[in-house]
């Protein structure tokens, strides 16, 4: 009788841990959780450039292995820095070490118009400045004003309409006086 009373014990010991076995061995392994996506103000620290260059509304952005990248904002907007600043829904360029070139998407305004912003850079090793190039002019501001990430004014259609236009839709077609175009090239 013990016999037959151990084979059953046995025989229930065996039914009830080999499912618990099998679950155990096919059941995934934890995974740790994946690493969280940078921010766009993350990747351009890596890129040694400053985290306020981009406004406040940043939705979505993708960089590719050789820099080029897009950036989606939640709407157009503008920031008052030195100058005041236009940034499209989209914005798009080529990150590298201490620049962003080829820049599609902001516009700063000076004179009454609105000039694209073809590249900002930084200086390696850093110094106190950031350099927005506009055409074939070099505008240095101060580092500090890019150290924080601004918020974007949304009343950009007011402003853009008393300010004039792009520099493809000059607005109010007035001569710039000579001695504030010497300033202009020499900034």
């Amino acid at each position: 009788m013990a016999f037959n009373s151990r084979f059953h014990l046995g025989i229930l010991i065996f039914f009830i841990l080999t499912p618990l076995t099998i679950s155990l061995i096919l059941s995934p392994s934890p995974q740790p959780e994946p690493k969280p996506k940078p921010t766009v103000y993350d990747i351009l620290l890596v890129y040694g450039l400053p985290r306020g260059i981009f406004p406040d509304t940043v939705e979505s952005y993708n960089v590719d292995k050789d820099g080029n990248f897009e950036v989606f904002l939640k709407a157009p907007c503008y920031v008052e820095f030195e100058y005041l600043v236009y940034y499209a829904e989209k914005i798009s360029g080529k990150l590298g070490i201490g620049s962003i070139r080829e820049l599609k998407g902001i516009e700063v305004k000076r004179f009454f118009f609105w000039f694209n912003v073809n590249e900002i850079r930084v200086d390696l090793p850093p110094t106190d400045s950031v350099y927005f190039q506009i055409g074939f002019v070099n505008k240095k501001l101060d580092m500090y004003q890019f150290e924080t990430i601004h918020s974007c004014m949304n009343n950009g259609i007011w402003l853009r309409s008393c300010g004039g236009g792009s520099l493809r839709q000059v607005l109010p077609q007035l001569p710039a006086p000579v001695d504030d175009m010497q300033m202009l090239t020499t900034e």
